[in-house]
């Protein structure tokens, strides 16, 4: 298994609780966590409601509505104690590239030290968000002062008093805005395109009452989850089911915006949920304050003193923060992994696009299973939800495999071919791809690879079972 954030932990944990005891987790870190290891940035938190953001085998009684980074990593390391992981999980370890033996039937993966790993399953958990996404800037490599990406949080950088230039408005800029606009002597936020703000409402002392006791706990995960499963229906066809949510999101705008021409810049010119939704209170009033600038012009470039707009406009920092995103698409094709006759994933998706089936098995590729792979991220619900889908599907599979006495399953390309088209008719009409935006769920061609179309009670009926029919035995 690759992997030891909440996808490789959420395996390790499943296969420990159905009593496999043979199986290793390689991290190429030092610690377990994944994304909420490596994103350390001023505000980090859930975009979730936390009661949504645990396993269902272990639910968390969190602080707040939206869990914090530092809880959410004291918690993966506390479900890594308590189900036994540690001594599984190899840490320090990079896979560098692997490939099945069709003789052996096992999968061989070889470290950046020149360690081999033989194993007949192989689960793929390194998340999509863990690669930087750094915009190559003309004069970037020239800028004099501190940069770095905002999951690659350089902390022995004070900015305070400092010129700092934040690029992005996404997910991560909504929550670290606040945190430097209050410290920075000067704060200039570079922006695309303005993103959809809901209010982000704090839990109240009934709301942590409850969350402490475990019946109670478990209602309110599941009335939660119910009532985030409503926005399917608007994201997947019914737009005009998002409108109340827009019309909020307004008037959140206008009641912490006064400036009619900062409000024009922050007002989104395409639907809702085509980019992620965000919550929070505190990113509006940071952007009024004095010494806060909304740049919405573009980067033409990055000088050694500061950044340079398309307008011709120079500004001055000091610092440069990168709140750029991940590069999602494809991530899971740049470890060379080779499968049947000595193909490679990234070879296979090149050639006839990134296809796979149910976003866990890919044909070819036998006794491999990918957690949070293409088209299994949401945009409505919790990906927790997702992962436990997948992994209880791959426990399945090994199940199968062992009940037909094969060495191995390969799931067929007509079935691939099958769930494939299904799911590019169904995402056609869905508001990513319809709703007037770009974002980090659709590639350069176009193509939605992020993001599954429907309910998430639709993907976990369609990874109950394994399908005999659906694959070859070895």
């Amino acid at each position: 298994m690759i992997g030891a954030g909440f996808a490789g932990l959420g395996m390790a944990a499943g296969l420990a609780r159905a009593g496999h005891d043979d199986f290793v987790v390689l991290e190429k870190a030092e610690d377990v966590g994944g994304t909420w290891r490596e994103n350390t940035y001023p505000g980090c938190e859930c975009d979730v409601p936390s009661s949504l953001y645990s396993y269902s085998f272990e639910q968390q009684a969190w602080g707040d509505l939206r869990a914090s980074q530092p809880e959410i990593l004291r918690y993966l390391r506390k479900v890594t104690v308590k189900y036994g992981l540690r001594d599984k999980i190899e840490f320090g370890v990079e896979v560098e590239r692997g490939h099945w033996d069709e003789v052996d039937g096992r999968w061989h993966l070889f470290t950046t030290t020149g360690r081999e790993f033989v194993a007949q399953f192989l689960v793929v958990g390194t998340g999509a968000l863990h690669l930087p996404k750094v915009p190559k800037t003309p004069g970037a490599a020239s800028f004099g002062g501190a940069a770095f990406h905002s999951a690659r949080w350089d902390h022995t950088v004070d900015l305070t008093g400092k010129r700092v230039a934040v690029i992005g408005t996404g997910a991560s800029a909504i929550q670290m805005v606040p945190e430097i606009a209050a410290v920075a002597g000067s704060l200039q936020l570079y922006q695309r395109t303005p993103p959809w703000v809901l209010p982000r409402r704090e839990a109240g002392p009934v709301a942590r009452t409850v969350g402490r006791v475990p019946l109670l706990r478990g209602l309110v995960r599941s009335l939660t989850y119910w009532n985030a499963e409503l926005l399917a229906v608007g994201l997947n066809g019914r737009h005009v089911l998002t409108r109340p949510m827009e019309w909020r999101a307004k008037r959140h705008l206008r009641r912490q915006v006064e400036d009619t021409t900062l409000r024009a810049k922050l007002t989104p010119a395409y639907r809702i949920g085509c980019k992620r939704i965000l919550r929070s209170d505190k990113y509006f009033p940071a952007l009024a304050r004095p010494g806060t600038e909304l740049i919405a012009d573009g980067i033409a470039e990055i000088t050694p003193d500061g950044i340079v707009t398309t307008d011709g406009t120079r500004r001055a920092a000091d610092v440069i923060v990168y709140a750029t995103g991940f590069r999602v698409a494809g991530s899971l094709a740049r470890l060379p992994l080779a499968g049947r006759d000595g193909v490679t994933l990234q070879e296979r998706w090149m050639r006839d696009g990134i296809r796979t089936h149910l976003g866990i098995s890919v044909s070819g590729l036998p006794n491999a299973f990918f957690l949070t792979g293409p088209n299994t991220g949401l945009g409505h619900n919790s990906v927790v939800f997702m992962i436990e889908s997948q992994v209880r599907y791959a426990l399945r599979a090994m199940e199968l495999v062992d009940r037909e006495r094969a060495s191995a399953l390969d799931v067929r390309a007509d079935a691939q071919a099958a769930f494939h088209d299904d799911l590019h008719a169904r995402l056609a009409t869905a508001v990513w791809s319809t709703g007037g935006c770009s974002s980090w769920y659709v590639d350069a061609n176009g193509t939605n690879h992020s993001v599954w179309p429907g309910f998430s009670w639709q993907y976990w009926l369609r990874t109950r079972r394994v399908s005999r029919r659906d694959h070859h035995f070895l």
